[in-house]
């Protein structure tokens, strides 16, 4: 690449050629230059790398200090999370009452009284709602206590977040609310059977 090329019309082409001592001046000067940015990129990469040093040193001083309370936390909005369905009923609740009212109609005879019908159809559908509430009231109170009795024997003087005793707490209230609520229904005390005399 470094030669002349003459072409039909006699004018020159190409770049002109360059001497040896050319070329070994230039490679001297690349040298140098390529040892300078190669000091400057190790000084670069010695202080990167101490700051990541110090940044892994921070993250176990913080793995040592214990547990993050992210379970705590999952746990708590669990406990909340069962409380409101103990609540408002769920899936399982329903399909439970729907099937208990299914087969409430089949193993009743058309003969039957009227009481017999209704506490066979609806009254054990209700009440079988009634316990999959409690159920679920009662995983919620269980869980929620967990969460605010853990502290106790975790790590000492590694105090529990505000919002996980908050959330904790609210799954603990849901649960006795949901509680006491599946046995008036299941009792019927709350909204109970009507009266077929």
């Amino acid at each position: 690449m470094g030669t002349k090329t003459v072409d039909e019309t006699g004018a020159e082409t190409g770049p002109e050629p360059k001497t040896d001592e050319e070329k070994v001046d230039v490679t001297k000067s690349d040298a140098v230059g390529a040892d300078e940015v190669t000091e400057a990129q190790v000084e670069a990469d010695d202080a990167e790398d101490g700051d990541e040093a110090e940044v892994l040193e921070g993250l176990g001083e913080d793995e040592k200090e214990g547990p993050s309370g992210v379970g705590q936390g999952a746990a708590a909005v669990v406990s909340a999370g069962l409380g409101l369905v103990s609540l408002t009923g769920g899936w399982i609740g329903t399909v439970a009452a729907a099937r208990e009212t299914l087969v409430g109609q089949l193993e009743t005879a058309s003969t039957a009284t009227v009481a017999t019908q209704v506490k066979e159809i609806y009254g054990d559908a209700w009440q079988t709602s009634a316990l999959w509430a409690g159920f679920f009231a009662l995983a919620a109170l269980i869980v929620g206590v967990f969460v605010l009795a853990r502290p106790a024997f975790g790590a000492p003087g590694k105090p529990q977040a505000p919002w996980i005793k908050s959330v904790g707490w609210a799954g603990v209230s849901l649960g006795v609310i949901g509680l006491l609520l599946a046995v008036l229904k299941y009792t019927d005390v709350l909204l109970g059977l009507p009266s077929t005399s």
